[in-house]
């Protein structure tokens, strides 16, 4: 970590990628809509911020104005639109081994380059090839899952490309008032647009969405943010590589998805490949995407 970094910004990182790997066997067991869960945490986690910002006498300022949050709301409001629905064609993780290929694609919309950097999406690569060609064949519905999925992370990578320069100028409470409340915006039009129902869900389902929120987005995204600017690149980086096993074990224990040789064998080579890619990165802001 950064010379600035403390044991609190350790145990911040640690508790975020804890959470972040809740997240998709949490959505996984929510039988509300995809876009509505999407939706909704990302309204509930504006609104959660903004009521902390006012209890704590802080008010929201985006240097530039707030258009700047714009792009990426956009580009996380898509993210969550492509990653959310991929966990119901597919299972946990194969969504969540797809979505941690966030750092290759973060690499490559920077034109990162080096031999350890290709070694690494090499690596990454075989992985997926493992995950898919071994053990019982998948079906087109999970590889479209899965495709859904790496969107997802070619989604959040460019979710970062845009909100890393806004956080450097702006605080976190303020950053993700808005750009959580412009995805929010966003994914309201598409639910309304596609005529996707937005209440008379479950109470089990309304609990899971609070859960999503207080644990995935403020958990997760909201503690990652808190830490990025303090705690080295390569660090957040190679503790986002953890949501993939960890939603995995969660996935297996809680939803009794079955954890195959395959599975287990794939996603030990996708890390390897994804670390050596983070390595061989040049230092720089990178957030979670889920």
């Amino acid at each position: 970590m950064r010379a600035s970094s403390s044991p609190r910004d350790a145990a911040l990182l640690v508790i975020a990628v804890i959470c972040v790997s809740a997240s998709a066997p949490l959505i996984a067991a929510c039988a509300a809509p995809a876009l509505a869960i999407a939706m909704y945490r990302c309204l509930l986690g504006a609104g959660l911020t903004v009521v902390a910002m006012v209890i704590t006498g802080r008010s929201i300022r985006i240097e530039g104005g707030w258009s700047r949050a714009a792009m990426p709301g956009v580009a996380l409001a898509a993210h969550f639109a492509a990653w959310i629905p991929s966990l119901r064609l597919t299972t946990v993780a194969l969504s969540a081994a797809m979505i941690s290929t966030q750092p290759v694609w973060s690499a490559l919309l920077a034109r990162v380059s080096g031999r350890l950097v290709w070694t690494g999406i090499g690596v990454s690569l075989l992985g997926v090839l493992i995950l898919t060609g071994w053990g019982d064949p998948l079906d087109s519905r999970n590889l479209l899952g899965m495709a859904l999925a790496l969107l997802g992370a070619v989604l959040a990578a460019v979710y970062v490309a845009y909100g890393e320069r806004l956080r450097a100028t702006t605080d976190v409470g303020s950053y993700t008032s808005v750009v959580y409340g412009a995805a929010a915006a966003v994914l309201l039009v598409v639910c309304l647009v596609a005529r996707v129902p937005l209440t008379g869900y479950a109470a089990r389902d309304w609990l899971l969405i609070a859960a999503i929120t207080l644990v995935a987005q403020i958990g997760g995204h909201s503690a990652m943010n808190a830490v990025v600017h303090r705690v080295s690149a390569t660090v957040v980086s190679t503790a986002i590589l953890f949501e993939a096993p960890g939603a995995t074990i969660l996935a297996a224990v809680f939803l009794g998805q079955p954890v195959g040789v395959a599975l287990v064998a794939g996603l030990a080579v996708m890390l390897v490949g994804l670390v050596l890619v983070v390595r061989g990165t040049q230092p720089r802001t990178v957030e979670s995407g889920v």
